[in-house]
């Protein structure tokens, strides 16, 4: 079973920010996709103008589910598609949906963390129940504590939404796709 929780935002921008969620780790070893391919999707958020949605699967059994639903769920996203670490969502995407998807902007600014941009930006937690922290949110995604990451997805999208508009955005780093 996947959730679908929405709510009505009012934000000045264009495009869509996308904030995803993962079980899994990264694989250093590579300097292109196949960083990503051992991550698992299980949430995807999108923040529009006036639309926040997340869609959350509730365990192992749904996330095949999740999958087919962030196909469906991507084509009808506006452009500008943004990210704060696009090359994430990318080879995310990539391996779990199956799709190159491009994005146009990207968020963060070399190697910084969210955490550290939010710092400097003066932007609030939103409620976050990991304090920025995405290894937390993994291991209550795991141990079925579904509520709290999609609040570290909801709080992570409103950062975001709060980066793009006190100081904009930079163009995405190449990602090289590598097939498994």
């Amino acid at each position: 079973m996947i959730t679908r929780w929405t709510e009505a935002t009012e934000s000045d921008f264009q495009g869509t920010i996308i904030d995803v969620e993962t079980i899994g780790g990264f694989r250093d070893e590579y300097p292109d996709s196949r960083r990503y391919q051992d991550h698992r999707l299980v949430i995807v958020g999108f923040i529009e103008k006036y639309h926040l949605e997340i869609v959350c699967a509730r365990g192992d059994d749904s996330i095949a589910e999740l999958v087919a639903e962030a196909q469906g769920l991507i084509a009808g996203l506006e452009r500008p598609f943004c990210a704060f670490n696009s090359g994430f969502e990318r080879g995310v995407f990539f391996y779990n949906l199956g799709m190159k998807i491009s994005f146009e902007r990207e968020l963060q600014r070399g190697r910084e963390s969210k955490e550290k941009a939010c710092r400097q930006l003066t932007i609030p937690h939103y409620d976050d129940p990991f304090f920025g922290r995405g290894a937390d949110c993994m291991d209550a995604w795991r141990t079925g504590r579904f509520d709290q990451a999609v609040a570290h997805n909801r709080a992570c999208l409103l950062k975001e939404r709060d980066i793009l508009l006190k100081r904009g955005f930079g163009e995405p780093e190449p990602l090289r796709f590598v097939k498994l």
